[in-house]
């Protein structure tokens, strides 16, 4: 796999790039996509496109319909589905979540920070409940409007001069009214956070859906791999209950030897 630069030295994708450019933009189809969709919306030759739809139909990892449409291949789906299952992360966390989302009726993730995002690793709907989290493993949200995020954030950038780094030139995304979108103010909630060792989200994110999280200690005792959180519903479950849940909801991860 290899770049080659242009003239005007901007970048362009060769040989397996291209490859793995046409799969990511087809799994951002999953109702599927022509080949002239593809085209145009990657803004690459038809002939190109086509090689690196045929390299994946061979492998397995897409399929085309009898529409013409192509979408992500059964093999794809198989090796995703097995290697999520098979993670430590997911092995060891999986109870958890399943107890957390039976106790509280709410949905239970396992986020992990991926530059100025999380990552949902893991997710756990209620057993009971007709209104569930649109939320899905590999999704992504803000980390400085979440509490997972924030959680993270405030293990990592202690200091406000961190903190403004890490935002850099960035405008802090304003999802809700209630989301803390300056330094000050970001800096002022991670204290906090360190401070009581747990973050909470009051309709930051969304309205209508507050969230409580705590660190979760996988690969070392220092820092955290990632965060467990229980996002719920405000209408059906307050975030004051959450809240008083804390040492409860520790045990829990202790118990599997998951907390510091």
């Amino acid at each position: 796999m290899h770049v080659t630069v242009a003239d005007d030295a901007t970048p362009r994708v060769v040989g397996a790039d291209r490859v793995l450019a046409v799969f990511k933009e087809l799994a951002a189809h999953p109702n599927g996509a022509s080949l002239d969709e593809l085209t145009r919306m990657m803004g690459s030759p038809k002939p190109t496109v086509h090689r690196a739809l045929a390299a994946l139909c061979r492998a397995g990892l897409a399929d085309r319909h009898a529409t013409g449409r192509y979408v992500l291949g059964d093999e794809f789906l198989r090796m995703a589905f097995a290697a999520h299952e098979a993670r430590p992360e997911q092995v060891r966390l999986r109870p958890v979540l399943e107890g957390l989302a039976e106790r509280f009726g709410e949905t239970a993730h396992y986020a992990v920070l991926h530059g100025s995002e999380i990552v949902y690793r893991a997710k756990v709907d209620p057993p009971t409940g007709a209104v569930r989290l649109t939320s899905t493993i590999g999704g992504r949200n803000p980390a400085h409007t979440t509490a997972a995020g924030k959680l993270l954030l405030a293990h990592r950038h202690r200091t406000r001069a961190e903190l403004a780094e890490w935002v850099g030139d960035r405008d802090l995304q304003r999802r809700t009214a209630n989301s803390r979108c300056t330094v000050d103010a970001l800096h002022r909630e991670l204290a906090r956070v360190r401070t009581c060792g747990y973050a909470t989200d009051d309709q930051e994110n969304e309205i209508g859906v507050n969230c409580l999280a705590l660190p979760v200690y996988l690969t070392s005792p220092a820092m955290p791999s990632g965060a467990v959180s229980i996002s719920a519903l405000t209408y059906r479950t307050p975030l004051s209950r959450l809240v008083d849940a804390v040492e409860e909801i520790r045990s829990r991860l202790a118990s599997q030897g998951l907390s510091a």
